[in-house]
């Protein structure tokens, strides 16, 4: 592939597919929904007890690109779930290349 066409595809497609991820918390938001649906305070919980504006934005970037759905369920007080959309789930093969990745090279790496 030349190093035009690569820029024209590769690269503009990254930069896109970028900002669904614009916070730094995004990954480990999609890890945690691919796991399980899951409330809000519970998704906090497991990050580590996020800040609460922090994960508030992040949730509400990734619902906007559709990698997650959020759900008001009918309950007193009324609930939120979030969960994984299929958009989402197809992005889990990234993280399975990049842990791929990962371990080859962290091999590679001398201690």
């Amino acid at each position: 592939m030349n190093q035009s066409k690569f820029e024209t595809t590769c690269i503009e497609s990254i930069s896109e597919v970028l900002q669904y991820f614009s916070g730094k918390w995004s990954f480990l938001v999609l890890i945690e929904l691919l796991k399980e649906p899951q409330r809000f305070n519970q998704l906090r919980r497991n990050l580590g007890n996020m800040n609460t504006k922090g994960l508030t934005d992040t949730l509400r970037n990734l619902e906007e690109h559709q990698m997650i759905k959020r759900t008001v369920l009918p309950t007193v007080p009324v609930t939120v779930e979030y969960s994984i959309t299929e958009k989402g789930d197809a992005f889990s093969s990234v993280f399975v290349e990049i842990n791929r990745w990962k371990t080859e090279w962290d091999a590679h790496t001398p201690n």
